[in-house]
């Protein structure tokens, strides 16, 4: 069973900095790509930032130089660091395992969200 659990969210102001957590298991991380997804109020859910169990990344474009995911060295949490936040980051972020890729129907699990508000 996986199970993706998030933390972190707040309000910030801009120009500020903030980081998410994503619990999982190691066995996840092991079979897994991990995502960040967010979703703003009336938008599509949209792929922030994947990382390989290999280490790779991918950013998407409106992200790349101000976020940065990782994981930990046991493999057990992701993290999202977002910095010079704007408030067109405002939105629900989603930890989601999967096969990878930019798209949410490629991640079979998903977390419950966390609400980040750039205001």
């Amino acid at each position: 069973h996986v199970q993706l659990v998030e933390s972190g969210g707040a309000l910030v102001q801009p120009g500020g900095s903030l980081r998410l957590s994503c619990a999982a298991s190691r066995y996840t991380y092991s079979n897994y790509c991990m995502a960040w997804f967010r979703q703003a109020p009336g938008k599509e859910r949209e792929a922030v930032a994947v990382i390989g169990s290999d280490g790779v990344t991918v950013y998407a474009d409106s992200v790349k130089g101000r976020f940065t995911i990782s994981h930990d060295n046991a493999k057990t949490t992701v993290y999202l660091q977002r910095d010079s936040l704007k408030p067109e980051d405002t939105a629900m972020y989603y930890c989601a395992a999967g096969l990878g890729g930019m798209l949410p129907q490629l991640y079979n699990f998903w977390g419950q969200g966390t609400q980040v508000t750039v205001s």
